[in-house]
């Protein structure tokens, strides 16, 4: 199928011919989960990794399923073209209620999106990225990938509106992560980020790069990061399923490292890129 082919509640149709009623509580109250799946080559990344992150954010929400893993794999793959790298995101609401309250219905049928994109890892990767640090002002289950990202939203557009590419967030004076991603800090020769909990999404990419460093004996830990503790970070990065390992070389206006992509995140991207490849 073509990019411009999505499904929507058990069909298959053109992007432009897809509707969904205004009383749909996840337009409403952005009462919903969602998830993003890359896909190498026609074969989504850790589909099952994916599935079990959508069956805790939807467990948080007190939403039951709709479908079995295996009716998940059933429903994106058609979506898929062979041999391309592709970004899968697909969104459960709560459904369409009667009226407009913020309880929860009854009787109500969730609502089930999917649809495909093309995934281009950030092209400035090489060169590096800015970032400036800002308080994370979003809600208290960050670990829940809920649709409601308008805090993310103005993060990151703040960022932007900065000349950055991304922002890095602190509550208390510890980093969580970025406004769209997770973080790692390369200090004192350990690379490190913020354990899970509640206060960070569980990245699956994040999840890789610490399998890669483990099964390659590079020394690295899972802990609470000071915003002072980066002072001395010779490397600091941020992962997503889309962006993969971007190299930050500058915060708050000062250089990390020498300005450059640093040597160990030269290091995973080769092992990253070809841990990808394995899979083709």
């Amino acid at each position: 199928m073509g990019n411009d082919i999505i499904y929507l509640n058990g069909q298959y149709l053109p992007l432009s011919d897809a509707k969904i009623s205004v009383m749909d509580r996840g337009f409403l109250f952005g009462d919903g989960v969602y998830e993003v799946i890359p896909a190498y080559a026609g074969r989504l990344f850790r589909l099952e990794n994916h599935l079990e992150r959508l069956d805790n954010s939807l467990r948080s929400i007190r939403l039951v399923n709709p479908h079995s893993h295996e009716q998940w794999r059933d429903i994106l793959s058609p979506l898929l073209q062979a041999g391309q790298d592709q970004s899968v995101y697909l969104q459960v609401t709560r459904g369409v209620a009667p009226k407009r309250d913020h309880a929860f219905p009854q009787t109500i049928i969730p609502t089930v999106f999917a649809m495909v994109s093309g995934i281009n890892p950030y092209a400035d990767h090489e060169r590096g990225v800015k970032a400036v640090s800002m308080e994370d002002s979003r809600w208290k289950l960050c670990d829940t990938k809920a649709i409601t990202l308008l805090a993310n939203v103005l993060l990151r557009q703040a960022a932007v509106d900065q000349g950055c590419a991304e922002a890095l967030l602190f509550k208390d004076g510890y980093l969580t992560e970025g406004a769209a991603s997770n973080a790692f800090a390369v200090i004192n020769g350990v690379l490190v980020t913020p354990p899970k909990t509640p206060a960070i999404l569980p990245g699956i990419t994040r999840d890789v790069i610490l399998e890669i460093a483990r099964n390659n004996n590079i020394p690295c830990s899972e802990q609470a990061i000071a915003k002072t503790d980066l002072n001395d970070a010779s490397e600091i990065w941020v992962t997503s399923s889309t962006r993969e390992i971007i190299p930050i070389v500058e915060l708050d206006g000062g250089q990390i490292g020498d300005g450059k992509p640093g040597p160990l995140w030269q290091k995973f991207y080769r092992l990253f890129q070809d841990y990808k490849q394995s899979l083709r």
